[in-house]
């Protein structure tokens, strides 16, 4: 087994370790209704017998009730069959889709749950595959029922077992012709799980392709790719029909070999019972009885071929959501979180939201998992921060600015920890970031970046978005302060307009300052604002910079601009250069320094002008 595969086995049975220990004992139950229904199943081809051998001689002399007893007892073996079957199926299917149910909420909460490291590493199109076609190849397998593996194992021994009290040699027969249907499986085993892993590669390559070109769509038809596009789709689904024929053709060979091998055993059987009852060592109904458990033997093994064509699906879809768990998120939840202080707690008349930065390092590299190793991490990328010291004062506003690459980015990303420093620590009000306990942290320091995301659903449920449970007075409220309140009071239904698909029904102005209504109901010390801006046209721009105004007071803020406009409302700027401050200031002494940001100030002049 190569390395690969091993990791992806590790990482299948970790997931089903997890998801069925919380259920052994509603397993077990369900093992026991197996086992009856498959021991009732047993009785009544021995009934039978004995009704030929016995009943039908007594009959034939008058005496009619032992076929009547016979008869009536394999009624009720079937009838508590069925019965029982009709249970275990039931519980059975409850337990299956409890299963299914766990498996998407685990999978979905823990991607969600990745920090932004993961989601900037792992393309999009294959988390959907695993949280969709990987999941339907699970539940492909449930909707089967834990019928098609316990009844069908259990009936096996079974009928094994009462075959050998029948007859030996006869029984004898059928487990010699066993030795090629465990040869058979054994190849469908191995040669099913490669198939499969291939058809779950395939399908991963389909969903992700798909979901790059709906989401760059704009850019597709812009650039007149769609030709390119279908075209590259039809090469990816060549590749899965031909993993789908590859395990079609598995699962093919598999079945077509147990229907082989259970005409031969029957063929077998028939030559040898017809021996012994011509020598007087068998009677008809035995033998009418071994024909009967022939054929319940070798169903159930046509079922587990079934089974298994499922399990083996099934299994490469674990194998690659199970994948998921077994990544060592990059942002770690602290062991023993420690609480931010309260106001009170700081004294000294210290209002909340001091930052500082202390000898900070900071490289990107990898997926970002591997961080506290930093040996492998000096191995990793460039330096984007070398020890960085920095102090961001509570209650005031600073902008960063440079040239694109300079790390201004790289600084708001790691204030909000959607990354951690490779070596050094940030702190909020003398606490370590990643002390912090992360619902505390996303309470505490905010971002509003370029594209104010909005959600489908009602303007309040998105600015209520931090704070769910919120009054409508306190959404008006939080909308009002920041000069939201007029335009959505004109939309159709008020707050209770639908904004659509990612907002597609207000303009970038009005998403922004949604955004910011959010920012004043959950009332962050540290707020980050990344191009906040840029995108937005002169009118919506001194709209959202009025609201800037109310939304900033009293709180830390660090705002990160191209358009120095947005810096003059700030009380320090910080120029950024290879990671590193190389100007510190307020906006007017910087001006009039003639350093890097009076430059970059008359570059911004000439260009608004022309």
């Amino acid at each position: 087994m190569s390395d690969a595969e091993h990791t992806g086995a590790g990482a299948r049975n970790a997931l089903l370790r997890m998801l069925l220990r919380p259920k052994r004992r509603r397993l077990a139950a369900a093992t026991a209704l197996a086992l009856v229904e498959n021991a009732c199943g047993l009785v009544p081809p021995l009934l039978i017998a004995a009704a030929i051998d016995r009943g039908l001689p007594a009959a034939a002399d008058g005496r009619w009730s032992p076929l009547v007893w016979f008869t009536a007892a394999a009624l009720a073996a079937g009838l508590t069959t069925a019965t029982v079957k009709y249970c275990f199926l039931r519980y059975s299917g409850s337990i299956a889709q409890d299963l299914l149910f766990e498996l998407r909420h685990r999978a979905f909460a823990h991607v969600t749950g990745q920090p932004l490291a993961f989601h900037e590493s792992y393309p999009s199109g294959r988390v959907i595959a695993r949280l969709s076609s990987d999941v339907e190849s699970v539940e492909e397998m449930l909707e089967m029922g834990l019928d098609g593996l316990f009844s069908a194992l259990f009936s096996m021994l079974g009928v094994l077992a009462v075959m050998v009290w029948l007859d030996g040699p006869m029984a004898a027969v059928v487990i010699v012709l066993f030795l090629p249907l465990f040869l058979l499986t054994r190849w469908f085993r191995r040669r099913s799980k490669v198939a499969y892993r291939h058809t779950r590669t395939a399908v991963e390559g389909v969903v992700g392709h798909t979901v790059e070109a709906y989401n760059g769509i704009r850019a597709v038809q812009a650039f007149r790719r769609e030709d390119a596009n279908a075209r590259r789709l039809s090469g990816l689904d060549a590749r899965y029909a031909v993993a789908r024929a590859e395990s079609g053709w598995v699962s093919a060979v598999f079945s077509g070999g147990v229907k082989l091998i259970g005409n031969l055993s029957l063929v077998g059987l028939l030559t040898l019972g017809v021996f012994r009852i011509d020598q007087g060592h068998l009677q008809v109904g035995a033998l009418t009885a071994f024909l009967l458990y022939v054929h319940r033997l070798y169903d159930p093994i046509d079922e587990l071929a079934s089974f298994a064509n499922a399990f083996a699906s099934a299994s490469a879809g674990l194998e690659k959501i199970g994948a998921l768990f077994v990544r060592h998120p990059a942002v770690a939840e602290p062991g023993r979180p420690v609480p931010l202080p309260s106001a009170r707690d700081l004294g000294g008349g210290r209002a909340p939201g001091a930052v500082r930065f202390e000898d900070v390092h900071f490289r990107y590299g990898g997926e970002q998992e591997q961080q506290g190793q930093q040996g492998q991490q000096g191995q990793q990328g460039r330096p984007v921060l070398s020890a960085m010291n920095l102090t961001l004062e509570a209650g005031r506003t600073v902008a960063l600015v440079g040239t694109t690459g300079a790390g201004k980015s790289t600084i708001a990303k790691l204030l909000a920890r959607l990354y951690d420093p490779t070596a050094g620590r940030i702190t909020l009000d003398g606490v370590d970031l990643r002390d912090l306990a992360d619902g505390e942290l996303r309470g505490a320091v905010s971002m509003i970046t370029q594209e104010a995301f909005l959600f489908s659903g009602s303007v309040a449920q998105n600015i209520a978005l931090g704070r769910p449970d919120a009054t409508p007075e306190e959404i008006r409220a939080a909308a009002e302060a920041v000069g939201a309140h007029r335009f959505v009071s004109a939309l159709p239904e008020g707050y209770d307009t639908d904004v659509r698909k990612r907002g597609s029904g207000l303009s970038a102005g009005q998403r922004q300052l949604i955004a910011m209504a959010r920012v004043m109901l959950t009332s962050p010390r540290v707020l980050i604002l990344d191009e906040a801006t840029s995108s937005m046209d002169a009118p919506s721009e001194r709209a959202v910079q009025e609201a800037l105004a109310r939304v900033l007071a009293g709180r830390t803020a660090v705002i990160i601009a191209h358009r120095l406009s947005t810096v003059t409302i700030a009380d320090r700027v910080l120029v950024i250069e290879d990671g590193a401050v190389v100007e510190d200031g307020s906006p007017a002494e910087l001006a009039g320094s003639g350093g890097r940001f009076a430059g970059m100030q008359r570059g911004w002049l000439a260009a608004t002008s022309a």
